[in-house]
């Protein structure tokens, strides 16, 4: 992930960036000069109430980011993915990051503080700037409390386009990350190191989950297989089957994919009885974002 103190540096040097070409020149100059505050003055005030005055300098309307500042957001920190972001999340992000120091963890306290009084939009902006901070293995208990919540918007900040949650979440955590993305019916494919965070114990569950719902005449998420792929015993192996055999066109490629990706020679011994879904999968262009955006394009959920 890099140096921590890097990272912190680069974060600022990347968000200033981003807010200058994206916000009037007025809000950068009231920017600057609650930073010169917050840095001179030494109280948790200064900080407070620029955190909470930002709405009134920055928008609220999604940013669009070029292909150029979305690589350099992966250079800053491995994973790092502002593009759902906008002007003002990335104005408190920077506001905090002033606070933050690298060399001890006084600072946490004052994170604890901004949670305990945040609305919903600076609680998307505490949680979004969780990859960026240092200490990340002392901030776990506060984004397991963000998977809590039924906020969808304050959910994604933690679940969605964000990689402290694969690289900081104990087992437990993360499989209520993923379970919780489907229950709240949140696109699977935005959920950062999916596949390097797989278990049996989340297999199993969704294997239960997707009996329950068959059995109520339901459908499933495509991208669900996904997580239980990489466990194939007999239940889930008679679960593929299934959905090989009558599931939607969308759910043959997920099985497909999923199975795929396993690699083993039962998984693709499944696959074997239908050529034109390894036709497709052989063609290319089938993966996880693609198989969730037609998901949700259609309208499904």
């Amino acid at each position: 992930m890099g140096d921590k103190n890097q990272i912190l540096s680069q974060a600022k040097s990347y968000l200033n960036q981003l807010l200058q070409r994206t916000s009037p020149q007025k809000s950068i100059d009231w920017l600057y000069q609650q930073c010169e505050k917050i840095n001179t003055a030494g109280s948790e005030t200064k900080l407070f109430l620029a955190f909470s005055q930002a709405s009134r300098h920055f928008s609220k309307d999604p940013w669009i980011l070029t292909e150029e500042e979305i690589e350099a957001a992966d250079s800053v920190r491995k994973g790092f993915m502002p593009q759902k972001w906008n002007s003002l999340r990335a104005a408190r992000c920077f506001l905090l990051l002033q606070a933050v120091s690298e060399e001890n963890d006084k600072w946490l306290s004052l994170m604890d503080t901004l949670f305990e009084t945040a609305d919903m939009h600076e609680q998307e902006a505490l949680y979004g700037a969780l990859p960026l901070l240092p200490f990340p293995e002392k901030l776990t208990k506060r984004a397991s409390e963000g998977l809590r919540t039924n906020i969808t918007s304050v959910f994604d900040a933690v679940a969605l386009d964000n990689p402290y949650p694969a690289d900081h979440l104990d087992e437990k955590a993360w499989n209520q990350l993923v379970l919780k993305a489907i229950f709240l019916q949140r696109p699977l494919y935005r959920i950062i190191g999916a596949d390097g965070r797989a278990n049996k114990d989340l297999a199993n569950t969704l294997v239960d989950y997707v009996h329950e719902r068959w059995s109520a005449g339901r459908e499933v998420f495509p991208e669900l297989w996904r997580f239980v792929g990489p466990y194939l015993d007999d239940d889930a192996v008679s679960l593929f089957k299934k959905v090989l055999k009558s599931g939607t066109e969308l759910e043959k490629q997920a099985a497909g994919l999923a199975l795929r990706a396993n690699g083993s020679s039962a998984a693709l011994s499944l696959l074997e009885p239908y050529p034109e879904i390894k036709a497709a999968l052989d063609l290319g262009g089938i993966n996880w974002s693609s198989i969730g955006k037609e998901y949700y394009k259609k309208g499904t959920v």
